[in-house]
């Protein structure tokens, strides 16, 4: 018998994550059934069992994969030097994930922002997948926390800068945009730059230009 190729398990498994995706964001975690995956994928239980044992499973491993793919493009900006601001890092991260997830639902409305709504939700009462999720979230902080470092190294702000603070609130920005795309649609990428830019312009009263 031929053995199957790590390529084909890698696609199978691809295949399934985005399918169950788009079922999870369509109808939300509870109102979807293993049997609404497997005809979404066109698969047998026994293909998709191989390689998740149920929905939690699913969900855990969707959460993990894009928070690690969040996480990996903010440590490639960490390197940059010096990095890049936020009003063009968090549009890039916006239009990167586009890319790598660019599944929409039947209207047309991109998928993953309204996954993360039910994620979050789902943290309340999952535990799982609440230590999954706050682990990768950790990890993604910590990298903004060098992005923050980066730019201290380049003088673009000051030494005394909270650097965790600062990555709290632009990982608070990320998600914000998420929410106004799941619930009301939009904003562009390039409307999300020209925000971060119009706020960085804003100085203390009584401070020179």
């Amino acid at each position: 018998m031929a053995r199957v190729s790590q390529e084909h398990l890698d696609a199978r498994r691809r295949q399934i994550l985005d399918g169950a995706a788009l079922c999870f964001a369509r109808n939300g975690f509870h109102a979807t059934s293993m049997q609404d995956v497997l005809k979404e994928v066109d698969l047998s239980a026994g293909a998709v069992y191989r390689y998740f044992g149920g929905k939690d499973e699913l969900i855990s491993a969707i959460v993990t994969e894009v928070l690690d793919t969040v996480r990996d493009i903010y440590e490639r900006a960490a390197l940059e030097s010096p990095p890049p601001t936020p009003d063009v890092l968090i549009p890039r991260t916006l239009a990167r994930m586009r890319e790598l997830r660019p599944a929409t639902l039947d209207g047309g409305e991109w998928m993953f922002p309204r996954l993360m709504i039910q994620v979050w939700t789902e943290t309340t009462r999952n535990p799982e997948l609440a230590a999954a999720l706050g682990e990768g979230y950790q990890k993604v902080r910590a990298s903004w926390v060098r992005i923050v470092e980066g730019y201290q190294d380049a003088g673009l702000m000051p030494r005394d800068t909270d650097a965790d603070a600062m990555a709290r609130a632009m990982i608070a920005v990320v998600q914000g945009f998420a929410a106004q795309i799941a619930l009301f649609g939009g904003p562009l990428e390039e409307t999300v730059g020209e925000g971060l830019r119009a706020m960085m312009t804003v100085r203390r009263p009584g401070t020179d230009g």
